[in-house]
This record gives structure tokens, C-alpha cells and sequence, in this order.
């Protein structure tokens, strides 16, 4: 019996801790859980300042009969051009995307020139894309799976003209169609969100930096006066590396979730996600062991303990050894799901999923520790054909420092 009440008073004082964390995330960390306001609505600009979007696309013949029409039907009423940088697909996407623009002339096709070494995939397609452009105002870097609805290339433009935004970033509306869709999506933004608060994001001076790779509309003087994508250029995770890059040479950034900026690709299966997510997961922890194992335990502490201390504090009983173990570990699974249900509602679905949000973390742990496993397998960061080289270097790359957290585990690039 003592053995038992000893555990349970363990039990108790990890609940405190993971109630103190929730207390800080849910009341001082930049209101992270919000999911609003999105863009504000600002004034036509005096000049509207030329765009181009530029789309690396590697195999994306299937997709883009659903993206790159909403990007040439943008009625943008500056100067507006699409660059698609056919990045070495073997499945006929520069011939589909030709077909799709049948003629228009804001389409460019830009067949990408061999990849010199050092240089990640994606980021090169995208300079490629930026050497094709020219010299406009602004660059839309956007995925190959994003669609816009109309008028969202304008309402960027303008919000980043008024609020003078060297970077725009929207995270696109991400697919909840399949029942694994539903459990993991909502959770890799909420903890996207929670290592990266979009408020902090947008404020001068704040450290946090970031950008969601789908929609980044970057102003190309601040791009060429940060260095360009030459400084970033071996980066697995680019946009926020592409954050960083311009946010730590004065740049202002900007971040919001988006209903207007739409992901069409699909994941319907488990294996999907989990690829998705284990690709980059042990990137973003430098490839530390000592950084997983913190994330790891970050993550049961947050996440895995509060149910288990209501949970045994209910098994004890209110009174004695299990009063605090009960307490601490109920509030602190209520913040936890009270700070998850904007997000679910933001994807139409219930808030009643959010005391389940213990048993998504740990889904998100079991990834990052498969994230781990595969690096030291030589398959790490596996992407349509490519590997990322083993032990790329993050530190040129992300410009210093990377934050480490629970967070950390979710930090993958869906695209």
C-alpha cells in the first residue's frame, strides 16, 4: 500500500509540472491555440506591385488540374505571372500543366538545370523558379498541391503593401476528409502553432521566425538584401528556414492560417502521414539523440501525464495521495483540450475530439522516434526519389539556434 501511495504521489508531482507547463502554454505563449484573425482588411495599395508566383513541381501531374488553374484565374490587377519549375518529373507534369494553360501566356515552364551539390531539391527548384522571374515587387512562393480562391492573391498583396511585410506567409487549409486525415492534421498545426505562435511570428523583434512552404509571399528586395536562397540553400524544412533567413536580417514577417489558400493533396492512409511527418522530424532536432530524447519526454510530460495522474488519483481516491494527482492532472488535460478545440473547429469538426488529443501526441512521438530510426537507416528525409544527404548540416542553414520542445515532434512539411 505504500508502494502504491509513494507512485501515486510520483504521479502527482509530474502532474504539477505538466499543469505549470500548461498554464504557461495556454496563458503566455502567444496566444498560440487562436486561430484568428487571419489577414487584416486592408486598402488598395497606390501602385499595385508586379508578382510571381513561382511553383516547384517534381511528379505533380496528378494534382495540378486542381492547383494551377485558381492561380492563372487570379484577376490580379497589377502584373501577374506563374513560373512552374519542373523539377525532373518523370510523369509528364510540365505537359499537364501546358495543357492546363492552353496557351495563356502568364504560364512559364522552366525545365530545372541540373542540381549542383549542396543544394536541397525543393530549395533549388525555387531558385530557378526566382532566376526565371526577373526583377518583380513580390514572389508567391506556392506549392504544386495549393489552390487559391479568387481575389487571394490580391488580399495578400494588400495586406502585405499596408502592414509593410517583407514575408506573408498563409498555411493553407490542410485535407480532413479521411478518418486519419481528421486525427493527425488538425494536430500537426496545433503543434505547429505551439513551437512556432503565429503572433510572435508577426511581431518586431520577437526571435520566432517561420513560414508555412504553401504560401510565401516575399518581398524580392528583402529576399536579395537577406542573401537571396544561396543562404538557405542545403535547408530539408525551407520555409522556415526562409523565415528565419529574413526575419533575422530585419525583414517583417507575417503568419496566419488561411480558408483561402487550400491543400488538394490527399493522405488517405495512415502510412501517408506518418511518412509525411517522419521525413523531417529528426531534422529539425539536428539530429541530436539528446534533443529526441527531450522531445520525447516533453511530450509524455505535457501530454501522456495529465490522464494517466487523473487517472490514478481517481483510482486512489479524492482524498489522501490521490487529491493532487487528480487536480493537477485534470486541469491540466482541461487547458489541453480547451486550447485544441479552436483548432478543430477551424476544420469543422468536433470539439469533442479534444481530450483525445493525449493519445495524437503520442502518435506524433512514435513518428519522431521513427524519424530517428530511419536517418540511422540511411533513409532519412526520403522525398519523391531523394534522400536527404546523411547529417545535413542545420546550422548555416537555420541561421543559428533551433528551439527545442514537444512541439518539435510535429515540425514536418505536409506538401
Amino acid at each position: 500500500m505504500r508502494c502504491e501511495a509513494a507512485d501515486v504521489m510520483v504521479v502527482g508531482v509530474l502532474a504539477v509540472a505538466a499543469l505549470a507547463g500548461w498554464l504557461y502554454l495556454a496563458f503566455a505563449h502567444g496566444g498560440f491555440w487562436r486561430t484568428g484573425p487571419g489577414l487584416p482588411d486592408a486598402p488598395e495599395p497606390d501602385e499595385w506591385p508586379e508578382v510571381v508566383a513561382v511553383v516547384p513541381a517534381r511528379d505533380e501531374a496528378a494534382v495540378l488540374p486542381e492547383t494551377l488553374p485558381t492561380l492563372l484565374a487570379q484577376r490580379y490587377p497589377g502584373a501577374f505571372r506563374v513560373v512552374l519549375v519542373d523539377d525532373a518529373s518523370s510523369d509528364g507534369t510540365a505537359g499537364t500543366a501546358a495543357a492546363l494553360a492552353d496557351g495563356d501566356p502568364a504560364l512559364t515552364i522552366v525545365p530545372a538545370r541540373e542540381r549542383p551539390e549542396g543544394w536541397a531539391g525543393k530549395v533549388w527548384a525555387m531558385a530557378e523558379g526566382v532566376r526565371a522571374a526577373g526583377e518583380p515587387g513580390f514572389l508567391l512562393f506556392t506549392d504544386a498541391d495549393i489552390a487559391y480562391a479568387p481575389g487571394a492573391v490580391d488580399a495578400l498583396v494588400r495586406a502585405a503593401v499596408a502592414g509593410r511585410r517583407d514575408l506573408l506567409s498563409q498555411m493553407a487549409t490542410l485535407s480532413t476528409r479521411t478518418g486519419w486525415e481528421r486525427v493527425v492534421v488538425p494536430a500537426f498545426v496545433y503543434f505547429f502553432a505551439q513551437l512556432y505562435p503565429f503572433r510572435r511570428v508577426g511581431r518586431d523583434g520577437a526571435r520566432t521566425a517561420a513560414a508555412a512552404g504553401g504560401c510565401m509571399l516575399v518581398r524580392r528586395a528583402a529576399l536579395t538584401g537577406a542573401g537571396g536562397l544561396d543562404r538557405i540553400r542545403d535547408a530539408l524544412i525551407d520555409d522556415v528556414a526562409l523565415g528565419r533567413l529574413l526575419k533575422r536580417a530585419g525583414g517583417r514577417c507575417r503568419l496566419d492560417l488561411s480558408r483561402a489558400v487550400v491543400s488538394r493533396r490527399p493522405y488517405p492512409r495512415l502510412a501517408d502521414l506518418w511518412a509525411m511527418i517522419a521525413r523531417s522530424a529528426y531534422h529539425q532536432l539536428r539530429y541530436s539523440p539528446v534533443l529526441l530524447a527531450a522531445t520525447v519526454a516533453g511530450l509524455l510530460l505535457l501530454y501522456a501525464v495529465p490522464p494517466v495522474a487523473t487517472g490514478a488519483g481517481l483510482v486512489a481516491g479524492p482524498a489522501g495521495a490521490g487529491e493532487p494527482a487528480l487536480a493537477a492532472g485534470g486541469l491540466a488535460w482541461a487547458l489541453m483540450a480547451a486550447t485544441y478545440a479552436p483548432m478543430l473547429r477551424f476544420y469543422g469538426l468536433s470539439p469533442l475530439r479534444a481530450p483525445a488529443l493525449p493519445l495524437v501526441a503520442l502518435l506524433y512521438a512514435a513518428m519522431t522516434l521513427d524519424s530517428a530510426r530511419r536517418h540511422r537507416a540511411g533513409r532519412g528525409g526520403a522525398w519523391k526519389g531523394r534522400t536527404a544527404p546523411e547529417g545535413a548540416p542545420s546550422g548555416r542553414t537555420l541561421s543559428g539556434r533551433h528551439k527545442s520542445g514537444a512541439g518539435d515532434a510535429s515540425r514536418a512539411t505536409l506538401e
